[in-house]
C-alpha cells in the first residue's frame, strides 16, 4: 500500500470525522482525514467549546454581581471584552491543538485541503495553496464535512452587523443591544450571554414558543425565566426587513398584532444550519442530497458502493456527540464486528447551556401522547431540592415521561442549573431500556441535584417523598 492509499479515509476533522479516523486506527485500519480549515471542526473552533467558554465567563460574571446573596462582597464588578473573547480563543485553540496531538497519537495521516470524490474510493485534493496534492485511493470512504449557518434572502451576515454564530464570538467591542433571529439552542446560547453581561436582547421566534424542539411545558418555563432576565421574547414573528446603517441595523418584524421597526447594534442569525454538500462531487457519484443534506440508511450509507456519511451533514440533530456516535458505529460496521446498532435517535440527549440550562432525551409529552402511548408523567421542581437551594439555584424542573403499560423510560425533560450533566444519567437508563422499577430502585446520594431526577420518577408513580 503506498503512502497515499487507505483503508479509510475521512472528509472533515469535525467531531464525527475525527471520532471515525481514531477508531479505524484502532482497528488496525490505515487511515487518513482530509480537513481544509482546522482540526476539530466548528465544535472545537467555533461552536460547542470556544461557546460555553463565553457562558461560563458571563456565569461568573452573574455571581459576582449577586455576591451578597452569598456573604461576600464584589465591589465595583465589571468586565474586559477583549479578554472575554481571548479566553474563548484560546480555550479552542488548545482542544484543536489536542486533536492534532491524538492524530499524530494513532498514526492517522492528517492532509491539509479541499477534498472532491474522483469515482469509487478516489479523493482528489486541493491544497490550501490552490495546487493539487497527490490522488488519494481509500477502500472506503466517510463523508463528515458538517454543516453552516442557513441563511433566508434579505437575512444575508454582513460581518459587520449581521452576524452568524461566527462573528458573534469574536465580535470587537460589546453591542449595547441585540436582535436574535431563532430561537433554538444557538439562539438562546447567545441571548443568554450577552444579556448577562448587560446588551438590551430581543428573541424573535417564527413559532409560538421558544426553543420550539423541546417540551411544551420546558419551553415555557423557560421563556418565563428569561423574561425575568430581561429578554423580550417575540414568538409567532417573523424579521421581514434587516437594513444596515452606519454602526447599526433596522429590523421590520411582522408580529401577531402588526409590524414593529426598530434599531439595534447588531442581529445575530441563528435560523438553523445546512450541510456542507456543495464542491464534493456527489452528484457525479449518484449520492443523493435532500434539503441540502446527504440521504444514508441507518448504517449512514448513502447507496454507493464504499461510501458513507455521518454528522451534521447527513441532518439532525445536528450534534456534536451524536456524529461521534455515528462514526463509530459506521467504522464498526465496516470493520464487521459483532454487536454493532444502529442510531436510536430518542437515545440522543440535547442540551442548551444558557441560564438556565436545559436538556432532554427521548419524547416530549405530546409526542408521546401522539405516538399512542398511555402515559405517566413525575415532576419535581428544584425549590425542593436541598442542593439547589444550597446552590441559590431554586428555580428549574425535571419531568420524566414513563409508558404506563411497561414502565419504560420514553423521555425526559428538564431545566435548571447544571441539567446538561444530570441528563446523561437518564441517557444510560434509556439506552440500557430501563423502567422505572431500575430507576426508583437505584440509590441516589444526598445531597445533590439528581436527587430531583429520582424524585421525579417516583412522582410518575405517585410516590414522590419530598413535595
Amino acid at each position: 500500500m503506498s503512502d497515499m492509499e487507505f483503508d479509510l479515509a475521512v472528509i472533515g476533522a469535525g467531531p464525527g470525522g475525527y471520532v471515525a479516523a481514531i477508531r479505524a486506527a484502532q482497528l488496525g485500519m490505515k487511515t487518513a482525514i482530509v480537513e481544509r480549515d482546522r482540526l476539530g471542526g466548528i465544535c472545537l473552533n467555533w461552536g460547542c467549546i470556544p461557546t460555553k467558554a463565553l457562558l461560563r465567563t458571563s456565569e461568573i460574571y452573574h455571581l459576582m454581581q449577586n455576591a451578597s446573596e452569598f456573604g461576600l462582597r464584589a465591589d465595583n464588578v465589571g468586565f474586559d471584552f477583549a479578554q472575554v473573547i481571548a479566553r474563548s480563543r484560546k480555550v479552542a485553540e488548545k482542544l484543536s491543538n489536542g486533536v492534532a496531538y491524538l492524530m499524530k497519537k494513532n498514526k492517522i495521516a492528517v492532509i491539509e485541503g479541499h477534498a472532491k470524490l474522483e469515482g469509487q474510493g478516489r479523493i482528489a485534493v486541493t491544497g490550501k495553496d490552490g495546487q493539487k496534492l497527490p490522488m488519494i485511493a481509500a477502500k472506503h470512504i466517510i463523508l463528515a464535512t458538517g454543516a453552516r449557518a442557513k441563511t433566508l434572502p434579505g437575512l444575508e451576515p454582513d460581518d459587520r452587523v449581521i452576524w452568524t454564530y461566527k462573528e458573534a464570538m469574536v465580535p470587537e467591542t460589546f453591542p449595547k443591544s441585540l436582535l436574535v433571529v431563532g430561537s433554538g439552542a444557538i439562539g438562546i446560547e447567545f441571548a443568554s450571554f450577552y444579556r448577562t453581561l448587560g446588551a438590551e436582547v430581543t428573541v424573535v421566534e417564527i413559532l409560538d414558543r421558544i426553543l420550539p424542539a423541546e417540551d411544551e411545558e420546558i419551553s415555557r418555563l423557560a421563556e418565563k425565566s428569561f423574561a425575568k432576565q430581561g429578554i423580550a421574547i417575540r414568538t409567532g414573528t417573523t424579521v421581514e426587513r434587516l437594513v444596515t446603517s452606519g454602526d447599526g441595523v433596522t429590523a421590520t418584524l411582522k408580529t401577531p398584532d402588526g409590524r414593529l421597526e426598530g434599531s439595534v447594534d447588531r442581529v445575530i442569525l441563528a435560523i438553523g444550519i445546512i450541510g456542507n454538500v456543495e464542491g464534493l462531487g456527489l452528484d457525479e457519484q449518484g449520492v443523493r442530497v435532500d434539503k441540502g443534506h446527504i440521504v444514508v440508511d441507518e448504517w449512514c450509507r448513502p447507496g454507493v458502493p464504499g461510501l458513507y456519511a455521518i454528522g451534521d451533514v447527513i441532518g439532525p440533530p445536528w450534534l456534536a456527540h451524536k456524529a461521534m456516535h455515528e462514526g463509530v458505529l459506521c467504522v464498526e460496521k465496516i470493520a464487521g464486528l459483532d454487536g454493532v446498532h444502529p442510531l436510536d435517535k430518542t437515545n440522543v440527549p440535547a442540551c442548551t447551556y444558557s441560564a438556565p440550562q436545559v436538556a432532554s432525551l427521548g419524547l416530549t409529552e405530546a409526542a408521546a401522547r401522539a405516538a399512542g402511548h398511555d402515559l405517566k408523567v413525575g415532576r419535581y421542581p428544584y425549590y425542593a431540592n436541598g442542593k439547589a437551594i444550597a446552590l441559590g439555584e431554586p428555580e428549574g424542573l425535571v419531568k420524566t415521561i414513563f409508558d404506563a403499560k411497561t414502565g419504560a423510560l420514553l423521555g425526559a425533560h428538564m431545566i435548571g442549573a447544571e441539567v446538561t450533566e444530570l441528563i446523561q444519567g437518564f441517557a444510560i437508563g434509556k439506552t440500557l431500556e430501563t423502567t422505572e422499577a431500575e430507576l426508583i430502585a437505584t440509590i441516589f446520594p444526598h445531597p445533590t441535584l439528581s436527587e430531583m431526577m429520582h424524585e421525579s420518577v417516583l412522582d410518575a408513580f405517585g410516590r414522590a417523598l419530598h413535595i
